[in-house]
């Protein structure tokens, strides 16, 4: 089993009997300023790994929600430079993991190994390369790996058993399971029950992977947990959490709701 920081808080979670909760935010959303008190109430509030988006102009596995909050960020002149110097100032302040989300161009362009060095540095340790196929993640890994960044592989519904099995070599921190075949926050895929084929395919991902799955991707309430116990071990949700906050919420009291 990994000894990622990842793995370790997700399996508080589970040791104390509950599925671990990873709220995304896109960094600087709703504006710069709030973004830093809307992510202390996501810890305070008990948030298990805080996982913030990297905004970019071509957001392709994001949905209506997420894009225009990403949108909405570049235009605020959020980017990489801002969001690790925020968070190297505020390092050691937070309980949760911290994961970074997003695709590969903003962090060619920044460099691949200074934004290694820089985001070690600011307490991150993972990463979530929407675009980048296992094919193509040795170069980054190598060049993460030494400074503790875990590559988050993302697999689906259209993923082999074969393929999760090259993921699986690799893989640390948790495996994030993609719900649907299609964008984020888009439909909600299973208000009242589990779809089979999605019980299917975390069945297949749980009895490949030694590293815990997290489910993502069309979650929208609190009651949609209880389909997840004991098929994963932890939940991510992004789009219900900035519908919360558009709607005059706040963060933490978000949290407690679906603690």
């Amino acid at each position: 089993m990994s000894t990622s920081i990842l793995t370790k808080r997700i399996e508080a979670a589970r040791k104390a009997g509950r599925v671990a909760l990873i709220p995304f935010l896109p960094a600087g959303y709703p504006n710069k300023s709030r973004f830093w008190d809307e992510i202390d109430g996501l810890d305070e509030a008990g948030a298990d790994i805080i996982e913030i988006g990297m905004p970019f102009s071509d957001p392709v596995a994001d949905g209506p929600v997420v894009e225009q909050a990403s949108l909405k960020c570049l235009e605020a002149g959020v980017n990489l430079k801002w969001l690790l110097a925020e968070l190297a100032s505020r390092k050691g302040r937070y309980k949760a993991g911290l994961v970074l989300m997003g695709y590969l161009n903003p962090v060619l362009q920044y460099g691949l190994e200074k934004f290694a060095v820089d985001a070690s540095s600011a307490g991150v340790s993972g990463i979530i390369l929407a675009d980048v196929p296992f094919e193509e993640a040795e170069p980054i890994r190598a060049i993460f790996a030494p400074r503790g960044l875990d590559i988050i592989p993302l697999v689906g519904l259209n993923t082999t058993p074969e393929r999760m099995a090259l993921y699986a070599k690799e893989g640390r921190g948790f495996v994030y399971f993609v719900s649907v075949l299609g964008t984020t926050g888009v439909r909600s895929s299973f208000d009242t029950g589990l779809p089979e084929t999605i019980r299917t395919g975390l069945t297949q991902a749980k009895a490949i992977f030694d590293i815990p799955v997290a489910l993502g991707f069309g979650l929208k309430h609190p009651d949609q947990l209880k389909a997840l116990t004991g098929l994963v071990d932890a939940a991510v949700f992004g789009s219900a959490l900035i519908r919360h906050l558009d709607g005059g919420g706040n963060a933490k009291d978000f949290m407690h709701v679906w603690k």
